[in-house]
């Protein structure tokens, strides 16, 4: 409204710069823009249902042309109908007429544009807008996939340990009962899109490392190491258990000797580093590779949450098997718990 009145206004003092009478010039001003203003909103209005294909876009042209044509033809009949007497503003009229149709062509064919680069947006949005949507629930499928994978590898692993139990020493297998009770129920009320402290980790984790040694005795030792800021930290839920349990397998399995675990956490200024290590010898794990699915679930899972594939590092060194998690710090405490 603002634009078309200081229009209305520029005219009306155009005329008056060629001694039209101010009331003719008034008149013609407010008559002329108020049709152009009508025309351009239902050029507008009608883009918002119909909007012609790439290379059709000669169709608006011809559009804009036709509604400037009928415009000028409305002004001209409506304007001289009421002047009819007045012989300079009627001679006037006549040599303005492809100037007026010239400026009408230009504001329809601007309204046309500035209303399909805004329609054009605004779909552009809406699509990217479901297309993100939709990329979500893939990714909340894959990552309950992955975490309903997860449970029931860890689930057999545990039912196995209290069926050697339960004849032997039926007071451990109770007592491990419990605690897979304990952990499963801690499992079940966490999601992928909600973060947990590193302290609130390790004591679901602490769960399944009691397990595991009730299962292998004195065998299995672990050792936990993290800082008091590093403790207060976010980081998805469940992301070390698998973590944790590939170290046990590939350390303890091959062995008959007591290992030690060791799980050490580090706040950094971009990043959560936590660094599981165990026993390692190629020769005898070896012959006990698996399909590595504990760390490329725990790798996918962390692409899929923060979009990065170098979060998640394995090294060997002097008979010792690390793997190192980086949480970023920017993207986990952005998050409410």
């Amino acid at each position: 409204m603002a634009c078309w009145t200081m229009w209305a206004g520029v005219q009306y003092m155009v005329l008056q710069s060629f001694d039209i009478d101010w009331k003719i010039a008034l008149a013609d001003s407010f008559f002329s823009n108020v049709l152009l203003a009508g025309g351009s909103m239902l050029v507008i209005n009608s883009l918002a249902f119909y909007r012609p294909q790439k290379r059709k876009y000669i169709y608006l042209l011809g559009w804009c042309t036709v509604l400037s044509i009928l415009w000028a033809t409305i002004v001209k009949y409506g304007l001289l109908s009421v002047f009819y007497e007045n012989n300079e503003y009627i001679s006037f009229f006549y040599k303005s007429l492809p100037i007026r149709f010239a400026i009408a062509f230009l504001i329809t064919g601007c309204a046309a544009i500035i209303s399909m680069l805004w329609y054009n947006l605004e779909e552009q949005k809406y699509s990217e807008s479901r297309k993100s949507d939709a990329e979500k629930l893939s990714r909340d499928a894959e990552l309950y996939k992955l975490r309903q994978q997860l449970q029931p590898h860890f689930l057999f692993n545990s039912l196995n340990s209290i069926s050697a139990l339960v004849g032997k020493e039926p007071e451990q297998a109770r007592k491990m009962i419990q605690q897979l009770s304990e952990f499963l129920r801690g499992a079940l009320k966490k999601e992928d899109h909600q973060r947990v402290t590193l302290s609130d980790e390790l004591s679901h984790l602490q769960l399944y490392l009691d397990m595991e040694k009730i299962r292998f005795g004195h065998r299995l030792s672990t050792e936990t190491n993290a800082d008091e800021e590093s403790l207060q930290l976010l980081l998805p839920p469940m992301l070390l258990q698998p973590i944790v349990e590939n170290a046990i397998k590939f350390g303890l399995y091959d062995t008959t000797e007591a290992i030690t675990i060791t799980i050490n956490a580090v706040a950094t200024t971009e990043f959560l580093e936590i660094i599981v290590c165990n026993p390692y010898d190629p020769e005898t794990s070896a012959s006990r590779q698996g399909t590595g699915f504990g760390l490329s679930s725990v790798r996918r899972r962390l692409y899929l949450l923060f979009a990065r594939n170098d979060l998640l590092n394995t090294t060997v060194e002097d008979r010792h098997f690390y793997t190192t998690v980086k949480i970023p710090r920017n993207d986990t405490n952005s998050f409410n718990r």
